[in-house]
């Protein structure tokens, strides 16, 4: 059988060299990295992972929860990458070199009942750590699971206290779409298509909105209608809208999500009302189906890969240093003007959106 020790003399090293490269620590040079990984190549070595991890006491793995909510919200993120699937491919590139498991779990949305916040329990047990998507856990449950284990919470509260929080910085992209609605287009009279009311995303982006409005007291939200983050959704607030506002309808609707926007934007065209010259419409996240209606949406991306890199690299070095205090990190979005906002038709244009002096520290 092959040993460790065989690796370390075929290669030339010692064997906690050998250790760190078959870990994924920094602490090797690339050519060592190079001799070590050709040497395990040509031995065909194989490490005994379960005996490594009791040693370690670890079991190498790491959860990743996500809440399914209906079953009409990948009515058309299934035509394109998941969000999800981003954010996956984020954190598997944080763990390939390190020989670890991800463990993958989509819990039902009802609203933090006992039976799936069980099955968390559960999960919890198998796992060196969580990362935990959307917020959909109650502040309580969070602060009773990062008694006993590492968690990272992924597009959570910002104000979270209690675990590590990786989230899109929504108040800043929000406030830079709707002030280009304004500043740049000249809309005054909005409507605005609501999220989730658990959803962070959805609180952060509100915010943002009452925040714009209140430094420009020339505008008005004329209405707000809900949706749940699904094209359907998006569909049904846009026939509320013009039903209830017929005449007098706004000259903007800003959107919660690109596939709220998308729904209402079809609702929009059955009625004969065009957008942009009657009614703007912008969305948020850059979904791949946002460049693909007529008119291109203009968005907000928001960094999903990203999302998953920097949450998996901060629920391993919690892991690694429990001792570590809570913190939360906004990454940068980027607005993307199309045409549905009133651009020139043809218009891919991208813009950095610097954090915002409006946006507020963690409570």
């Amino acid at each position: 059988m092959v040993t460790l020790y065989d690796v370390a003399r075929l290669a030339g090293v010692s064997t906690a060299t050998v250790s760190r490269v078959m870990h994924g620590q920094d602490r090797v040079r690339e050519a060592t990295r190079a001799r070590v990984r050709h040497a395990i190549e040509e031995l065909g070595y194989v490490p005994d992972g379960a005996a490594q991890s009791l040693s370690r006491r670890r079991k190498d793995v790491i959860g990743l929860v996500y809440v399914e909510r209906e079953l009409e919200q990948y009515d058309i993120e299934n035509e394109g990458l998941l969000y999800y699937d981003e954010v996956l491919r984020g954190v598997e590139s944080r763990i390939r070199d390190r020989d670890w498991s991800l463990l993958i779990a989509f819990m039902q949305a009802k609203g933090n009942d006992e039976p799936e916040i069980s099955r968390l329990d559960a999960l919890s047990g198998k796992v060196d750590g969580l990362l935990i998507g959307e917020g959909f856990v109650a502040h309580r449950y969070i602060e009773r699971l990062a008694a006993r284990i590492p968690i990272v919470v992924i597009a959570g509260t910002p104000g979270e206290r209690v675990a590590d929080v990786v989230a899109a910085d929504n108040f800043s992209g929000s406030v830079a779409i709707i002030t280009h609605l304004i500043a740049e287009h000249g809309r005054r009279r909005l409507c605005y298509i609501d999220g989730p009311a658990d959803s962070p995303d959805s609180v952060e982006r509100r915010l943002a909105l009452d925040q714009v409005l209140r430094d420009h007291p020339d505008c008005q939200l004329i209405g707000t209608a809900q949706g749940n983050f699904s094209v359907r959704s998006g569909e049904r607030a846009g026939e509320e809208l013009l039903t209830r506002y017929g005449g007098a309808r706004p000259d903007a609707v800003v959107s919660c999500n690109d596939q709220m926007a998308i729904g209402a934007m079809r609702a929009f065209a059955a009625a004969g009302v065009h957008v942009p010259d009657e009614v703007a419409m912008v969305g948020f996240d850059d979904i791949y189906p946002a460049r693909l209606v007529d008119p291109a949406l203009t968005t907000v991306r928001q960094p999903m890969r990203m999302l998953g890199e920097r949450a998996c690299a901060r629920l391993l070095d919690r892991i690694a240093r429990p001792e570590l205090s809570p913190a939360v990190e906004l990454l940068p979005t980027e607005l993307v003007l199309r045409s549905s906002c009133g651009c020139p038709h043809g218009t891919v244009t991208r813009r950095p959106v610097p954090a915002s002096p409006l946006v507020r520290p963690p409570a």
